[in-house]
């Protein structure tokens, strides 16, 4: 079972974000405000809750998760869901991971790629 289905599946809270969005194809930058703008809000709600001392899991739907999610939901057929919120308190018992160091000079290129 994914990681991010049993960590949203024992969430005592669930947030699902939708937008609004007739197109998601990038023939103009402004098309694509209402993808990223929705972002942004889910970018704050993470920031919020661990402001909050709670803890966050994400899932992005795909094809028929999301019409599924969608059609039990009853969102109207203009609105997209860009991912499912988990929200709750850690399991202090949970193994915390040791993130990977990042070598910044062979990361960042000032003036050259």
């Amino acid at each position: 079972m994914p990681r991010q289905y049993t960590m949203r599946k024992d969430a005592p809270y669930v947030v699902i974000p939708v937008f609004q969005c007739k197109e998601r194809n990038g023939e103009s930058v402004s098309k694509l405000n209402p993808f990223s703008t929705i972002w942004c809000v889910i970018e704050n709600i993470f920031l919020a809750a661990t402001a909050e001392g709670l803890a966050c899991s994400m899932r992005i739907p795909l094809n028929e998760e999301h019409d599924i999610v969608k059609a039990k939901l009853k969102v109207p057929p203009t609105y997209k869901i860009p991912v499912f919120i988990g929200i709750g308190y850690a399991d202090p018992n949970e193994t915390v991971l040791e993130q990977n160091a990042a070598d910044l000079d062979k990361q960042l290129h000032d003036g050259r790629w």
